[in-house]
């Protein structure tokens, strides 16, 4: 785990390159205790390690089923699977789980460095319950994602194609059907595959969505007066309330999804899981 330091910080945006319902801005400046988070997202190896300690069975293997997006999907496959009412680039895929991020005729035996996908924010909290970590508030997410920097947009700076390489894992070509994997990959990228932001953090944009603590979308003035503490505390029961996701995924595209940003926002219901959605733990 790296350590973050304590401080006076400045999170959000005062920029318009996200979506107003998203209550990114405008920027705050937050009191910060110090506060130790993942170098990485929760690989699939870390994730095995849990499941073989505890025997925890996730929620989509408990449903028998789990969200994917089309692209990964074979014509016979997506045959037998419900196209999911507007969101027509995602089915309901029966066995899809952490195991068969794509259905069952799919395997993690080549991706045991890959974040782990398919993981509900309640099978994430069983996690760090059995790690002793929890996850991190936004706030602590946006802080630790700018590396000791100012930016809002990416780690390295606010151009894209910094030097003309690519830096993370987002797609490539014409969403939603054509990816020309010109970064590199078509879904996830190895944890560490990417250089580390200031800090030593890898792959705070791209490559999966990440957990947090708090609900989705509450205006960041609320990190002024409510703590880590406060979210561990209050927002720990299983549910399927709307809480924040950070970072972006391999699926994030320009012409759709403008959230693989450090300062962008979004949330997801407690209880879903996807071909692109993960997490890291903090510990206070």
């Amino acid at each position: 785990m790296i350590k973050i330091p304590a401080g006076t910080y400045r999170i959000g945006t005062d920029t318009k390159a996200g979506f107003e319902e998203d209550q990114e801005g405008p920027k705050i400046q937050v009191e910060m205790a110090s506060f130790e988070i993942d170098e990485t997202t929760v690989t699939n190896q870390m994730f095995e390690a849990f499941i073989a300690a505890t025997g925890y069975v996730t929620e989509a293997e408990q449903f028998g089923w789990s969200f994917v997006f089309h692209y990964f999907l074979s014509e016979k496959t997506k045959q037998r699977s419900q196209l999911i009412p507007n969101m027509s680039w995602w089915y309901a895929v029966a066995r899809a789980d952490w195991r068969h991020p794509e259905g069952p005729d799919s395997s993690i035996e080549q991706r045991m460095d890959h974040p782990v996908v398919q993981v509900s924010r309640n099978d994430a909290l069983a996690f760090c319950r059995w790690a002793d970590k929890r996850l991190p508030t936004e706030a602590e997410w946006e802080i630790a994602a700018k590396g000791g920097t100012e930016n809002d947009f990416y780690p390295w700076g606010t151009d894209f194609l910094a030097g003309e390489d690519y830096h993370c894992n987002i797609w490539q070509g014409a969403f939603p059907k054509a990816n020309t994997k010109a970064d590199g990959f078509a879904s996830t990228a190895p944890a560490r595959f990417y250089e580390p932001n200031g800090y030593g953090l890898y792959q705070v944009i791209g490559n999966v969505w990440e957990w947090c603590s708090n609900p989705a979308r509450i205006p960041l003035e609320q990190f002024r007066s409510w703590d880590s503490h406060f979210f561990e505390q209050r927002f720990q029961q299983v549910d399927d309330a709307m809480y924040a996701t950070r970072g972006g995924s391999f699926l994030c595209h320009e012409s759709y999804c403008k959230r693989y940003r450090i300062a962008a926002r979004n949330g997801n219901s407690g209880m879903s899981a996807a071909n692109n959605l993960g997490f890291r733990c903090a510990k206070s």
